[in-house]
Parts: C-alpha cells; structure tokens; sequence
C-alpha cells in the first residue's frame, strides 16, 4: 500500500530536523601555538598533527595527482583516512620567479610536453586548468579548508623539480630570494586559517623564522634540522633566539633507507635498537626538553619491519608526525584499508598538556596491526582489539604455558606473572615459567594474546619478530576504569 504524500513529506521534514540536530564534527580552535613539547588550539587543548605529504613542488608545479583525480575526491580520501594534515609542498620559484608563477596550469603541461597529464587534468579538474600555478596551488589549499584539513606549507624546495634539486645543498638556493619568497609565500596565506604552519629548511633558520612570523603570526614556524633534516642535537648546547614565543615547532626527517641498509646484514633487534637510540641522540631528547617535535617519516608501505619499530616509538612518545611513503597520489587512492589500522591508532593523542587533570594509565600497543591488548573479561584470554578501547592497564598479563592463551591475574608472585622487556628492541614482553623456560608475548592467527618461545633473538637476519613486538605506553586518553 503505497505511503501517502503528506505522510513522505512529514518523515523527510523529521529527518532533516534529526540531521540538523546531530553534533558537528569538531572543529580545531584555529589558530595553533605551542605549549611546551605540545600543538594546541586556541582554547589550550592538544592537536596532534597527522599529516601527509602532497607533493606539489616537482617539474609542473602542480599538486600530484590532478591529472587522474578531481581535487575534492583526493581531499576527501585524505580526510577519510584519518589525517587531519596535509603537507603540501611547493618550489620557492613561485614567489620569486615571475616567469613561472604567471603560467597557467596549461601552459606547465605544454612546456614539459605532458600532453596525457594534461588531458587528464582537463577531464578531471577543467576549473583549475588555466588559473596561474599560484592560484592553482591556493585552490587546493582551499578544498583542504573545504574537507576540514589543516595544512602545512612544505618550503624546502627552489625551483620545481622531480628529484627535489637536492634539498639540503640546492645548487638554485639563494638567501636573499629565500628569504623573499618565504615572505611572500606567509603574506599571501596570511588570514587563511587552515594554513596553519610553514615548514622551513636549516639554512639562516633564525632569519627565516623571523620573517615568516613577522609576515603571518598566526601560524607555527616548523624548523628542519642539519644532514639532511636528520639531526638537531645542536639545540640541545645552542638556543635559537626569536624574539617570538610560543610559535616554534622542530621538525626531523627519518629516513628509512638507511635503516633498510642496516637491516640488510642485521638482526632486525639490533637494528631497531640502533636506529631507535640515533633518533633520541639527534632529536628525540628535545621532547623530554619541552619541545615540540615533528616526524617526517620516509618509509615505504612494504619496509613492514622498520615500520613496525617506527610505529613503536612514535606511540610511546607521542609526537606529531607527517608521512612521506608515496610520492605519487594516485598511491594515496589505493592504500590497503590494513595499513590505515596499523597508523589509525597514532593519529589521535595518546598524551597531552593536562597531564595533572588526568590519571597517567598504561595501554600495551602492538605495531604491526596497530591494536592494544584488551580485556573482554577476568575469565576469557586477552586479545588485541581498537585502542580507544584500552582499559587502564595496572595488572600484568599471566601465562600459564608455552603456546597457552595469557589470561589476567591478581596474583603476581607466581611464575609467569613477572614481565621483562629484553632485546636491544626492547620491544618484546617477556617471562619466566615453572621451569625456567623463557616465553614472549605473541598473537595468534585470531588476534588472542599467547604465549611462545621468543623469536629473532638470534643471528637471523630475515627473521620478522612483528608478532611480538609490543610497546607499553603512558596515556592520559584512557576513557575506561583501571585495572587494578
């Protein structure tokens, strides 16, 4: 029987009324400044930055991507993936390079002879094709805003080039253009409020900081460090003197390279302990100074052992971070949904400057899927399971044998119940039993939390010990009751 026409328009009216009255997606209290080693909004609460990079400085000098994708989809794909940053490079020449920055978008394609990219982006994006490449790049900052997407002005680059003219030694740099068209490009944002940063190469840092506040004080200065943005342990015996506060940010590359070199004659173990100690000696440190820190990450999506040992770290010190895996977009578009759950729980806050209103907890994340251990009762096995849904951890898991499930227990003087962290990794939760063997945490196929002989402590190189590598990590976000 069909439903009358007063009645559909009655049920249309009730739902938009519901829809109207749903909460808003929140909204960051924009502009951004520092408070101590924390990113925080306008009303004092934390905003960790997950950003990733959208490079928009190689030979066209247009945002990656265009050809295939309109620019809204891209948008909306990096909103849905959970970052809430976006790193968007672009090549100083366009502040400073009249001749360049007054080509359209068309005229780059036909330039470079990129005439298949250049239909593509006539299919895909026709607004945008014959707006200077100025413009072209302000129009993707706009959809940004239109996605609720933070950005970050990447500036390391002179004039637009695949390879990135070698950042860090750039045969086109020169001071005084650099200096101009830092200027340039913060003035032209200036009042644009999801521009939010600007991300400054090591040269004459000092001057460059100084100039991009004076231009645009709303937004935060993000200063690379030396050999190759790898290492700022200079700051910990030199003070950089602003005359500004509450605006600096650091910012450190890792590059996963060179780990992946290492690893090719290296216990993965070693490795990670390797690297893992670099990365605190040439910047990890100025947290525990008060600075805020950035990671850019270098890794590829299928370096899975370094990522696993990059993951760990980036959770047990909470600090915000921006992803360099794809320098195509179009691998942005085709990235598993696996891998967005492995980095889904670092793209929340685990920590932040309230720390005395809070009672700090303890969750136990595991890298390679990017869970926390759960508790779904006292008398069921732990498994692994979203970490928003961590209890407090204050009880240690108990085993009761090799390859056995690991279950809760109040009673921690029996064997079994008292956990190490071993390896140079020191990545792996590890104990004792009855009879002196020597077990580590593990996941099975089911995602439950067992226990079984310790794996890759050996000499085997090829030996992936992702499986039970965990980290236990200080939370003050923990909405459930303690344990214990």
């Amino acid at each position: 029987m069909p439903i009358p026409d007063g009645v559909v328009l009655l049920l249309v009216l009730l739902l938009s009324i519901y829809l109207c009255l749903l909460p808003l997606k929140p909204v960051v209290a924009l502009p951004l400044h520092t408070n101590s080693r924390w990113i925080v909004d306008e009303d004092g609460a934390r905003v960790k930055l997950a950003c990733v990079n959208w490079p928009s400085h190689q030979e066209a000098a247009v945002a990656e991507g265009l050809s295939n994708h309109p620019v809204d989809l891209i948008s909306k794909r990096i909103a849905s993936l959970g970052f809430n940053c976006v790193r968007l490079t672009l090549p100083l020449f366009l502040a400073t390079d009249q001749s360049l920055a007054s080509l359209t978008v068309r005229q780059s394609f036909q330039r470079l002879g990129l005439l298949e990219s250049l239909a593509g982006f006539q299919a895909n994006n026709p607004s945008m094709l014959d707006l200077p490449l100025t413009s072209a790049y302000q129009a993707v900052v706009s959809n940004l805003a239109d996605n609720n997407m933070m950005v970050i002005l990447e500036t390391h680059f002179s004039k637009p080039s695949f390879h990135g003219n070698d950042i860090f030694g750039d045969q086109y740099f020169n001071p005084d253009l650099w200096v101009k068209g830092l200027t340039r490009m913060a003035t032209v944002f200036s009042g644009v409020p999801n521009v939010v940063g600007m991300s400054l190469r090591n040269e004459y840092m000092q001057k460059g900081a100084e100039v991009v506040h004076s231009a645009n004080p709303d937004i935060l200065v993000i200063i690379s460090g030396l050999s190759d943005g790898t290492d700022l342990s200079f700051l910990l015996n030199q003070q950089l003197e602003l005359k500004f506060t509450g605006k600096l940010v650091l910012e450190m590359l890792w590059h996963g390279l060179r780990a992946g070199r290492a690893r090719e004659t290296s216990n993965p173990n070693k490795v990670c302990g390797r690297v893992v100690d670099s990365i605190m000696r040439r910047g990890g440190v100025l947290l525990q100074q008060g600075w805020p820190l950035m990671f850019v990450s270098e890794l590829g999506l299928d370096d899975n052992r370094n990522l696993n040992f990059f993951f760990g770290l980036a959770a047990e010190l909470d600090f915000d971070w921006a992803l360099r895996t794809v320098e195509e977009t179009n691998g942005l578009m085709n990235w598993n949904s696996s891998f967005f759950q492995r980095i889904s729980a670092l793209q929340s806050p685990l920590q932040g400057p309230n720390v005395s209103q809070v009672r700090p907890h303890k969750i136990i994340f595991h890298p390679s899927t990017g869970l926390c251990i759960l508790l779904e009762s006292w008398a069921k096995p732990l498994k692994l399971g979203p970490c928003t849904e961590s209890d407090a951890w204050g009880y240690p898991p108990k085993t009761v044998g090799l390859g056995k499930p690991a279950k809760l227990s109040i009673i921690c003087t029996e064997p079994g119940s008292n956990w190490d962290i071993i390896s140079d990794s020191k990545m792996y939760l590890s104990t004792k039993l009855g009879d002196s063997t020597t077990v580590c945490l593990d996941v099975d196929s089911s995602s439950s939390i067992v226990t079984d002989a310790c794996k890759c402590l050996g000499r085997d190189d090829m030996c992936d010990p992702g499986s039970q590598w965990f980290k236990v990590v200080d939370s003050t976000n923990i909405s459930r009751r303690p344990i214990g």
